[in-house]
């Protein structure tokens, strides 16, 4: 077992101990079935054979995720350090995995808690797992892009008074375009009431890298906190992390909830990432994010020179939120002309594939790892979208605005039950229990179906809540954009499932 009281930050331990096992030439006779690339189709052994050389299974010497004694509980203990945390759990289930095991480690069946009404689905089928019921908080609304962003203090405050019996706070923080709200305050919030605060920053592992970037919810004072390694940082895509801190949430049920809902087979490949990722930002974090920043920087420049888009969020004059991630860039045709789906369309015809769009805006997703090559490729191509559509002879129609359009999620909800349907619930005979309407003919009907816009995942419908005229007005605007839905039909159907009267 390795002397956990000598780590070395310099070192990736689990990288270390793939990559000695790669060097011994061993022959495999265990999983995987591919025997280290050996059997990878020939087609494709230009893309995958150099990574099966790695994909590992839990072997003498490269320790076992769900019993980590060795190199593994070393990176974690490193991840830990590296992090600000007291405890930290290496997942490869993405931020998914991480929100399923922090809500239900900390509810029951029919307990009560907090959430943040604008969370990612995840959080609610973490609880519907737990069984559990919500008492959700609204976001607060940056009015000069129509955007939710987090919760108010004195919504948590009154929402506390209101259920005493929650089990705490569970927060989404920042959201997708990079606002965030002050996390300490609603710590010590949390705190005073002897309950822990429970943070979804997946878009957050590279915060308090950088005095330019905001401080980590860690930092901040959480309890637990699950980042998204792969996204803003280099782990693989679905390499994340779980962090703990303090006494209010038992790290056993965490511990056991992780082993239940990973799989056994957990991928090497990707736990590795997570360790070299970690190694740096641990040792190069700062200058690595100042390449990264002096990059957007440029880009910033450059977009100077195209008065036809304009940039949300570039003011902090807001109650609305307390900071912007700048590596989260939203823009938007100023001039009202292209929605936020044509111009996305426009920029993959240019082979510039952005990472979201909502109606109004494209959201570009700068890293660390972002170049100047990627500035000058995106900004060639908005160039001459800005000329192909004679966006430079149209006059400038001002800040594009959502606000009159979204789903007014404006107050504190009542206790709303989450639980897995039953068997019966698919059954053809519960058919009658639900039916397929019009978006018009649903307007104030109980909803059966989750309507959930992809990206970013974030529901604007729940199963039981009533739609309103305002909701299916935004529906059918996203829809004819072209917006993709999850939970329901309604990209092809224009019709949603509801509960019979």
């Amino acid at each position: 077992m390795t002397d956990l009281s000598k780590i070395d930050r310099t070192r990736a331990p689990l990288f270390e101990a793939m990559a000695a096992h790669y060097r011994r030439n061993a022959v495999s006779f265990h999983v995987p079935g591919h025997k280290s690339g050996a059997g990878v189709d020939p087609a494709a052994s230009f893309f995958y054979e150099a990574m099966l050389a790695v994909d590992y299974t839990e072997i003498t010497g490269l320790d076992d995720l769900h019993q980590a004694e060795g190199v593994i509980l070393e990176a974690q203990r490193l991840a830990a350090e590296c992090f600000g945390a007291e405890e930290t759990y290496f997942l490869v289930g993405g931020s998914t995995v991480g929100n399923l095991s922090m809500i239900t480690a900390v509810c029951n069946p029919e307990d009560l808690i907090l959430v943040q009404r604008n969370v990612h689905k995840s959080v609610i089928h973490g609880l519907m797992l737990a069984g559990a019921r919500a008492v959700f908080i609204p976001p607060m609304w940056d009015a000069a892009s129509g955007m939710a962003t987090g919760v108010k203090a004195e919504d948590v405050e009154t929402a506390l008074q209101a259920y005493p019996e929650a089990k705490g706070l569970l927060i989404s923080n920042p959201n997708y375009y990079g606002m965030g709200v002050d996390v300490r305050s609603l710590a010590e919030l949390l705190h005073a009431h002897n309950k822990p605060l429970l943070v979804d920053e997946a878009h957050g592992a590279h915060f308090g890298f950088h005095q330019e970037l905001p401080p980590s919810a860690l930092s901040s004072g959480a309890d637990v906190v699950v980042q998204s390694t792969h996204k803003m940082l280099t782990a693989m895509t679905m390499g994340a992390m779980l962090h703990v801190q303090g006494d209010l949430v038992d790290r056993t049920a965490i511990q056991q909830r992780l082993s239940l809902l990973q799989s056994s087979s957990p991928s090497y490949p990707i736990l590795g990432s997570l360790d070299l990722a970690r190694r740096q930002v641990h040792m190069n974090g700062e200058a690595w994010i100042e390449r990264g920043l002096q990059v957007l920087r440029n880009f910033s420049n450059l977009l100077c020179e195209l008065p036809c888009y304009g940039v949300i969020c570039q003011s902090l004059q807001t109650s609305a939120y307390r900071y912007k991630d700048p590596f989260k860039v939203g823009i938007y045709d100023a001039t009202g002309t292209l929605s936020g789906p044509a111009l996305r369309e426009k920029l993959e015809d240019a082979g510039c594939f952005v990472e979201m769009t909502d109606a109004k805006h494209v959201l570009l997703l700068f890293t660390p790892a972002s170049t100047n090559a990627d500035v000058q490729r995106v900004y060639q191509a908005l160039s001459n979208i800005c000329r192909e559509s004679q966006l430079e002879k149209k006059e400038l129609s001002g800040f594009i605005t959502n606000i009159d359009n979204l789903p007014p999620f404006t107050q504190i909800s009542s206790p709303v039950a989450f639980k897995l349907q039953d068997q019966s619930s698919f059954s053809k005979e519960s058919a009658h229990h639900t039916e397929l309407v019009t978006l018009e003919a649903a307007v104030g009907r109980r909803s059966a179906d989750m309507v959930i816009p992809y990206p970013p995942g974030i529901p604007l419908l729940y199963s039981g809540e009533i739609i309103t005229k305002s909701c299916v007005q935004y529906l059918q605007e996203l829809a004819s954009l072209g917006i993709k839905f999850q939970g329901t039909q309604l990209s092809q159907l224009h019709k949603i499932r509801v509960y019979i009267k």
